[in-house]
């Protein structure tokens, strides 16, 4: 890509529509990992998901993607990326996806991201604390407690360990967030993902295949491999390229708060697909959860619209 066409890229409603293309796209993902992990363990779902994505990216980079010499320094902190936004991030959540009973409780956790990325960002120095910040975070995390339910868990459980997975999958990729946005400004959002999948396949792979050594491949139905293909090409390709692409051009906190549109997805097609349903923990939870999210970034986003509003090219960077 030339500097000319990232230039005209970034600012106005582009970045926005995009993010909201990554949560149609990572909103389906829990359900077909669902279908998927029917007969695929869970790291042998990840070695596919992070091998193919890494194939798929190391041919785009090549074909569109421009040269450039990555810092020598920096190549360390793209591991870091990579072990925050993929390896801890895929395998934590789809070990917790394949414990869970339900999708929509998975989707529910994930809502804590922005979150935790609010709280990396404060304890890095990158945001202030308020108490309007510290109440919305201490609601929100009071939903997630309450659904994870410890003080009546059995932590034997794969109920509750599954939970706690994804719990701990939002804090990983929450930090992500909140952290790569430098980077990504400086080598574009291609180049940055290439790397940071490439880093992530040299540990996801081996452990996947490992795991899959004792997995009867042969008899897997052409829709768990349909399912394997989707899972690459659409919430990890697609979905990474545009997630940081947008991060690129808007804050961290932006692209955070977008992700509160995935549950909607999860929430309409888990009933329909997995006839799973909605009972009164998952309901209270969910109030916690979102009331925390608005107080934290509602009043939050203003200043952001704001400023775009009176200079339509502070996007651009």
């Amino acid at each position: 890509m030339s500097k000319g066409a990232g230039a005209s890229g970034r600012g106005g409603a582009g970045p926005h529509f995009a993010l909201i293309a990554v949560q149609l796209l990572f909103g389906t993902w829990p359900i077909v990992g669902k279908i998927a992990l029917r007969t695929l363990p869970s790291t042998g779902l990840v070695a596919f998901r992070v091998g193919g994505a890494t194939i798929a990216f190391l041919i785009l980079q090549r074909a569109f993607g421009r040269r450039q010499t990555i810092k020598k320094s920096d190549y360390a902190r793209l591991a870091l990326y990579s072990l925050l936004g993929v390896v801890l991030n895929q395998l934590l959540f789809v070990k917790g996806l394949s414990l869970t009973s339900s999708v929509i409780n998975a989707t529910l956790l994930g809502t804590a991201i922005p979150v935790f990325t609010l709280l990396v960002s404060i304890t890095l120095g990158y945001d202030r604390v308020s108490f309007r910040k510290a109440f919305g975070i201490l609601l929100a995390a009071g939903g997630v407690v309450y659904l994870v339910d410890p003080g009546g868990a059995d932590f034997s459980s794969d109920k509750t360990l599954g939970n706690l997975l994804l719990v701990a999958n939002s804090l990983s990729y929450g930090a992500y967030i909140a952290i790569s946005k430098d980077i990504l400004k400086r080598y574009g959002a291609l180049t940055v993902i290439t790397w940071i999948f490439v880093f992530g396949s040299l540990i996801t792979v081996p452990v996947g295949i490992y795991s899959l050594s004792d997995t009867p491949l042969q008899t897997a139905s052409a829709g768990t491999w349909l399912a394997v293909l989707y899972i690459i090409l659409a919430p990890t390709v697609g979905a990474y390229y545009l997630n940081a692409w947008a991060l690129a051009r808007v804050e961290p906190s932006t692209v955070a708060v977008y992700i509160y549109l995935q549950p909607l997805i999860a929430f309409a097609l888990a009933p329909l697909i997995l006839g799973e349903s909605w009972n009164s923990r998952t309901w209270i939870a969910s109030l916690l959860i979102f009331a925390g999210v608005a107080v934290v970034t509602w009043r939050a986003r203003a200043p952001f619209i704001e400023e775009i509003s009176e200079h339509p090219d502070a996007l651009g960077h």
